[in-house]
């Protein structure tokens, strides 16, 4: 049986690596005991910002200053400002001048090699033999990879300064001409480690045949974790973020009201993630989970805090574990004639993949099909003209709402449906729909968009603030004995 774990540490969090030295990657341990765990680095937090664009405004970086410009000056400068991000955070993690010369080498040659790259693919492309276009994903996957190498590269600085055996392991492919699948990358990279004396710190890109961001875009991180813990058949693969996984966003309902989760399952994470409040990307905790290898989910900053731990048990204390919500549209077609004929869903599910439209929940009847859909106002809208053409006589309507969710592993017997009602009438919030599958694992409010927070604060006070604390205390995993044996 495996003995080591494989541990992802996120990008806000590697940028408090000084802070994280001596609790999590040390933790006091000493000889043997700092061993037998991977290490998994993101780009520390902002850098993959600048080199692709800001997640949350879509501002362009690197990526997307080169795909818009004719000349080298808005992307080359854009460059620039990143690699000087990047000295920035390691001469403030690293404090022996050594290692900030090294670090400062290490960059400058991967961001020098990038840079060469794309003027020779810009010049090329001025010739109409080769388009632009096609290129594209390939140089977002060498920009990516340049966030993840610089922080792997100063945390095995940062650890071997402080006498660990850290070990720097690139999976970028960085001038490499073989395209490897994914586990042959990861087996070359780890071939000659011994988990027993070293501590791999891996790259969270991969740069691999199947192509991550391709698939994954910038969920790419936790599926190289996974399948590196599948790889490795690691004993427990952990997440570490700046926050326990906790009953609802403390941000809405308040710090003093949350509670941790001790335990839960990866169908609580697949609902989570299909509401946006990912606890781990699905493409990866479905490699988890196939593997029968459970995921813990820690605060990076209360190393000796269980945390909450996720596995493929379908049981549990039967109680509501979180309360969220997301803000969607709701795509509804109402044709009277509807019922009895066929095809009718079929073109509507047509369109919306068509125009890649992400589907989070659905409702029909006689004559009505009501999508909640996580997508652009002017994606919808597409849709919505393309139904319009296929049945004329049908009204289609558009609205913002927000879905609001009650889940949890088990609601069997605690009529979460009903008292949520009740707490929506008594906070004076009349919901559009309800709906409640036969499996029991949500229950879902639709609400007005104005309402959402207010929603998920008078469902997490009924559901799960007024539920007993013996059944919370029940599904709390106090495994620190175990784990520190192991």
């Amino acid at each position: 049986m495996s003995t080591h774990t494989v541990e992802k540490i996120g990008g806000t969090s590697m940028s408090r690596t000084d802070e994280l030295t001596d609790t999590l990657l040390l933790g006091g341990r000493e000889g043997a005991d700092l061993y037998n765990r991977i290490f998994v680095v993101s780009a520390y937090g902002g850098i993959t910002d600048l080199l692709l664009e800001a997640k949350k405004t879509g501002t362009p970086g690197v990526y997307g200053l080169f795909a818009a410009s004719d000349s080298s000056n808005a992307w080359s400068e854009a460059l620039d400002r990143t690699m000087q991000a990047m000295v920035e955070v390691h001469s403030r993690l690293l404090e022996h001048p050594a290692d900030r010369r090294a670090a400062d080498g290490f960059i400058r040659e991967r961001i020098e090699g990038a840079r060469s790259c794309l003027i020779d693919l810009q010049r090329l492309c001025s010739y109409g033999h080769f388009q632009l276009d096609e290129h594209m994903m390939t140089i977002r996957e060498l920009l990516s990879g340049l966030g993840e190498t610089h922080s792997a590269y100063t945390t095995a600085l940062l650890l071997q300064r402080k006498g660990v055996n850290a070990r720097f392991v690139d999976l970028t492919g960085w001038r490499d001409e073989r395209q490897p699948t994914l586990d042959e990358r990861i087996e070359e990279g780890l071939r000659d480690v011994d988990l027993t004396t070293e501590l791999p710190i891996v790259t969270g890109y991969a740069q691999c045949r199947e192509g991550l961001i391709r698939l994954y875009d910038r969920g790419y991180t936790e599926v190289t974790f996974a399948r590196l813990a599948a790889a490795t058949k690691a004993r427990e693969a952990v997440i570490h973020k700046e926050f326990h996984l906790s009953s609802a966003d403390p941000k809405i309902v308040g710090a003093e009201a949350v509670r941790k989760i001790g335990q839960t399952n990866f169908d609580v994470a697949d609902h989570l993630s299909n509401l946006g409040m990912e606890a781990i990307h699905p493409r990866a905790a479905k490699i988890l989970r196939q593997s029968d290898i459970p995921l813990r989910v820690a605060n990076a900053f209360e190393p000796a805090d269980p945390g909450t731990l996720i596995d493929a048990d379908l049981g549990g204390v039967a109680r509501v574990e979180i309360v969220t919500g997301l803000n969607v549209l709701a795509l509804e077609v109402f044709e009277q004639d509807m019922v009895g004929v066929k095809g009718y869903d079929a073109t509507i599910l047509k369109a919306l993949t068509r125009h890649a439209v992400r589907i989070v929940s659905k409702h029909s009847n006689a004559n009505t099909i009501t999508h909640y859909l996580d997508a652009s106002l002017k994606a919808v809208r597409r849709v919505e003209h393309e139904i319009a053409e296929a049945y004329p006589s049908a009204r289609v309507h558009i609205q913002k709402v927000a879905l609001v969710a009650a889940v949890g592993r088990n609601l069997k017997g605690i009529s979460a449906g009903y008292q949520g009602l009740r707490a929506l009438d008594e906070a004076d919030i009349v919901p559009i729909a309800t709906h409640q599958g036969g499996r029991a694992v949500d229950v879902q409010f639709v609400v007005g968009a104005d309402q959402m927070n207010k929603a998920i604060q008078a469902l997490h006070a009924a559901l799960v603030e007024a539920t007993d604390d013996a059944a919370w205390d029940a599904c709390v995993v106090d495994d620190t004995a175990v784990r520190s044996a192991a």
